[in-house]
């Protein structure tokens, strides 16, 4: 299980990182783990399989 930080999570999708945080809030992306300072940690395929029901759905 590859785990992707908040940061590369938004470089992935190209949007905020606060939107990141805010769609973990929200339950509509999950994470795995915390790191060290309490900011989820995202597992990778999680990340790709939003990003493809998201661009399904009409996009990001």
């Amino acid at each position: 299980m590859s785990f992707m930080t908040v940061k590369e999570v938004a470089s992935f999708l190209d949007i905020q990182e606060v939107r990141v945080e805010r769609l973990e809030r929200e339950s509509l992306l999950i994470s795995k783990e915390k790191d060290v300072d309490g900011k989820p940690l995202f597992d990778r395929t999680d990340v790709e399989n939003y990003k493809t029901l998201a661009e399904r759905l009409g996009g990001l």
